[in-house]
């Protein structure tokens, strides 16, 4: 076996493998020899099937095999111990006119094309500078998030009549020109209608002053020009809906508006536990904390985009361009090449960021433990739990959903490298100096409206 390497520049080269019979006769051989031990061909015992005719039924395809195999084998190994630092992986030479006869060849010449890393040169010391933003939390936003709240435990009440934005509850029937219900014609019962989703102002007229008990008959089709609007009111399959015309009766059983919930201990100890908060201005301070963790969280993001951003920029890394386009379509069977065309800046800077990451990890000696993963993906446990509603989740219940989260190699993989990232930006904040800048909630916002 021989591998040569030639650079045709600084990011680019070609690797020449070459495989004599000798690379690769013996594990032949041996594979070949356990297909004869395993074989059940009619007129021999098992396992004493001619020899000859094991070779004439399998050999190529199994020197097929067993070469693609070495050569795989055999250019990582040369990759490794030559200290070759490539992006993405090697790809057969195109256009290549040597081809390959397994039938016929004895020794076999491949040759691939590698897109080599540039060299990273960045270190992080005291003399670097990064912006960091604190968020000011004034009134307004403050009024703002407490609303929300309200809003989010707010419910439904029945009221007399309908206006412009009440839910209707009770029965859709399909009805005749008549008005009369069309008999095994549509019939959707318990549904919620929402006056404030009808677009067209006529038909959402039809229900000005709605009360329990009266029917309303509408055109669905034009107060709701939406073909999946109406097929989840109407319970039926979108494929339906070009079959049926608009009329419809709407029998109301119920009237109700969406009242926010009202600031009051109610109110408090629904959300933080029975005593737990005494009054507004208790519970403001409560609303208060919380937006303080939500921006801290908002700002180290920020200040990750900036890291990435600032040394990005400042390392200055060129990449074998035209290897990673082909690489991208090569290895993503969804991947087109205009697509890759259009949006390979984006790939660009997700590589040059990895190279950046990959350097200062090793310059830094910055690195995750079992326990640093194990922890992070608790974190993501208790955060799925979070959503739905559920808080103070046992140990026990984190650690068996962390185990069967990580479980997932691809999974743990993601959650390994968010650790090492967020162990990075911790480094260089306690490293490099912070630019600390006051921001407002709407400046803030707008700093993203660039990226």
């Amino acid at each position: 076996m021989n591998i040569t390497r030639e650079n045709t520049d600084n990011l680019n080269a070609l690797l020449t493998v070459t495989v004599e019979k000798s690379d690769y006769q013996d594990n032949v051989d041996k594979v070949l020899r356990d297909y004869r031990r395993r074989s059940n061909i009619k007129g021999f015992r098992q396992g004493n099937a001619p020899m000859g005719m094991i070779r004439r039924m399998y050999y190529v395809p199994v020197l097929a095999d067993e070469v693609n195999k070495l050569v795989s084998e055999s250019l990582q190994e040369f990759l490794s111990r030559e200290e070759v630092r490539i992006l993405g992986e090697p790809l057969a030479k195109r256009d290549d006119e040597k081809t390959i006869d397994f039938e016929k060849d004895e020794s076999f010449e491949f040759r691939f094309e590698i897109g080599m890393s540039p060299e990273v040169k960045l270190e992080i010391t005291e003399k670097e500078k990064f912006p960091y933003y604190h968020i000011k939390i004034g009134k307004k936003e403050l009024d703002e998030y407490t609303d929300n709240v309200a809003q989010r435990y707010g419910e439904f009440k029945s009221v007399d009549a309908a206006g412009d934005s009440e839910l209707l509850k009770g029965t859709l029937v399909k009805v005749d020109s008549e008005g009369n219900e069309v008999e095994n014609g549509i019939k959707a019962e318990d549904v919620s209608m929402s006056l404030e989703m009808i677009k067209d102002a006529d038909q959402k007229l039809l229900f000005k002053g709605a009360k329990k008990g009266e029917e309303i008959i509408f055109d669905v089709k034009k107060a709701y020009p939406n073909d999946s609007e109406i097929a989840s009111l109407l319970r039926i399959d979108k494929s339906e809906i070009p079959l049926i015309d608009g009329k419809f009766k709407m029998v109301v059983d119920d009237v109700q508006e969406f009242e926010k919930a009202e600031i009051n201990k109610e109110l408090f100890d629904k959300i933080y536990g029975e005593g737990k908060v005494k009054d507004e201005k208790e519970f403001s301070e409560k609303l208060r904390e919380e937006m303080k963790a939500q921006y801290e969280s908002e700002s180290e993001y920020r200040f990750g985009v900036d890291v990435r951003e600032i040394l990005i920029k400042k390392a200055k890394l060129e990449l074998p361009a035209d290897f990673l386009k082909r690489w991208l379509v090569e290895t993503d069977e969804n991947m087109t090449t205009e697509q890759v065309e259009q949006e390979f800046s984006n790939y660009e800077d997700e590589f040059r960021w990895q190279l950046i990451k990959d350097h200062l990890y090793k310059k830094h000696d910055i690195q995750v433990n079992e326990q640093d993963i194990k922890e992070s993906a608790k974190e993501v446990a208790r955060m799925q739990y979070a959503q739905y509603g559920i808080q103070d989740v046992p140990d026990e219940y984190l650690d068996n959903f962390a185990n069967e989260i990580l479980s997932k190699k691809e999974e743990a993989r993601r959650i390994t490298e968010r650790k090492l990232e967020e162990k990075l930006l911790n480094f260089i904040k306690n490293t490099a100096k912070l630019d600390d800048k006051d921001i407002s909630v709407d400046k803030f916002k707008k700093l993203f409206e660039s990226n």
